[in-house]
């Protein structure tokens, strides 16, 4: 079961050839005083799959993953309106910030759980005024950490990319292939060709992401 109702993580997990299904979840993500962005994203990945613990059979696997923006210290999480979408975008113009996710697979028949954590680098190109405001009128930003989406077709807000590509978009999959062996469960599909293939991205890191432990 996937703890969440994001188009993004649904087509990425089908990527893997296991049935799923998929339910939202109702969770504060309020950051806690002094919180990092990698307890921060855990923490909340951790409360999603905890959250439709009761929804789930009794054998399923529970994915919950949450993502954040981080720039200038500061956590960069969904924007409030169209204005805060806009400081946002102009705030990461430019510039390399980090993109954290967090993934927690909850074992549903002895309740074990494994967390996994994957921050990526992302250089943003130097986009116009005028792009960030045609982009806001499509309505894109605002269910955006950051108030952007990696893969936006008319906007292409990244620059070049050297890192996982789909944690940015919200479900590392390397990171979750290694979480899911832990617990003996595999993808029936070669997760890391089929989400390069998807992506049309050749990953720079898939391969000492499943090599490491």
């Amino acid at each position: 079961m996937l703890a969440s109702n994001s188009p993004r993580r649904r087509d990425l997990l089908a990527l893997g050839g296991l049935a799923f299904n998929a339910t939202g979840t109702d969770v504060d993500e309020t950051p806690l005083a002094g919180e990092s962005p990698g307890n921060y994203v855990i923490r909340l990945a951790q409360a999603k799959a905890r959250a439709v613990i009761e929804k789930a059979h009794c054998r399923q696997i529970i994915i919950g993953s949450d993502t954040t923006v981080t720039a200038d210290h500061a956590i960069l999480g969904k924007p409030v309106d169209e204005a805060d979408a806009g400081k946002m975008l102009k705030q990461l113009r430019g510039r390399t910030h980090q993109v954290y996710t967090g993934v927690a697979v909850c074992h549903m028949p002895d309740g074990k759980m494994i967390t996994e954590l994957c921050v990526t680098d992302v250089p943003m190109r130097a986009y116009s005024d005028d792009e960030i405001s045609a982009y806001i009128k499509t309505g894109d930003p605002l269910d955006k950490a950051g108030a952007y989406a990696i893969q936006h077709a008319g906007f292409n807000p990244v620059e070049s990319m050297r890192g996982c590509y789909a944690s940015v978009m919200g479900l590392p999959l390397c990171h979750l292939t290694r979480a899911l062996q832990k617990m003996d469960v595999a993808f029936a599909a070669d997760m890391s060709h089929a989400c390069q293939t998807f992506l049309k991205y050749e990953c720079p890191v898939s391969s000492v992401i499943l090599r490491s432990k």
